[in-house]
């Protein structure tokens, strides 16, 4: 092997490294999501199952397999998006917790801040995230 060659499986070795720990992390917010209500869960285990993707098809395996998060992250993955439940659910919650945020901070900054960003969370959710139903009578359709 030559010297070219072994510095290039080294950086393999570090990108999956990186993927992995990546993976990993998302993981661990997203598993932190299923009990703090307001934070997200499903697109932690999507961006998990994406970086384990390029670093460890049984860790990949593994988050596609989950009892109730992996057929979320396989129905997205197939451009099915999420379920409509799904979609009132993540909406109510962003609401009630902007609310309760605007409501207790004192900052106008930070209530603006808050804001902002509830309005590119629920564009995402509501413009750009397919509902599940909706894509399935699309293709049903064709």
């Amino acid at each position: 092997m030559s010297g070219e060659q072994i510095v290039a499986n080294q950086r393999g070795r570090l990108a999956r490294l990186g993927w992995t720990v990546f993976g990993l992390l998302a993981v661990g917010v997203g598993s932190v999501g299923i009990i703090v209500p307001g934070l997200p869960t499903t697109v932690f285990f999507i961006i998990a199952a994406w970086a384990f993707s390029k670093s460890s098809p049984r860790l990949e395996a593994w988050v596609l397999n989950l009892p109730t998060i992996g057929p979320l992250v396989r129905d997205y993955r197939d451009g099915l998006g999420i379920p409509r439940r799904a979609k009132i659910t993540a909406v109510v919650m962003m609401c009630v917790f902007v609310a309760l945020s605007v409501w207790l901070v004192d900052s106008w900054t930070v209530r603006g801040v808050v804001l902002a960003l509830a309005v590119v969370g629920l564009t995402v959710v509501l413009g750009i995230v397919p509902t599940k139903e909706t894509v399935q009578a699309q293709r049903a359709a064709e």
